[in-house]
């Protein structure tokens, strides 16, 4: 009987610092998730997409790749775009175009 009542003591103060790093976890869990980043939003995005099309090994790299380098391109083709528009309005020729051209695409931001 007293070992009964002695396990069952040790087992009343054992529950309490047993329980304590559980709630010392849920304490310092953050109270919501950040929202994820742009890159990290292109990286679910390129990922689920390719999944639904079940690519695997070189094929699934050669695709991320595309996939997230997509917005860099757009954003290149934006600022050609653009320059071209500002080089034309200009009535830019020649080599002032040409250097007109290579300012305004290292320079301006898409």
């Amino acid at each position: 009987m007293k070992n009964l009542l002695t396990c069952l003591a040790l087992a009343g103060l054992a529950l309490p610092a047993l329980a304590a790093p559980a709630a010392a976890d849920a304490a310092s869990a953050p109270a919501a998730k950040k929202a994820p980043t742009a890159q990290q939003a292109k990286m679910t995005a390129c990922n689920a997409d390719a999944k639904a099309k079940d690519l695997k090994g070189d094929e699934r790299k050669a695709f991320m790749k595309t996939c997230l380098s997509a917005n860099k391109q757009e954003k290149q083709q934006d600022k050609m775009t653009s320059c071209n528009a500002e080089a034309k309005t200009k009535d830019l020729k020649g080599d002032e175009r040409k250097a007109f051209m290579k300012e305004c695409l290292s320079n301006k931001p898409a």
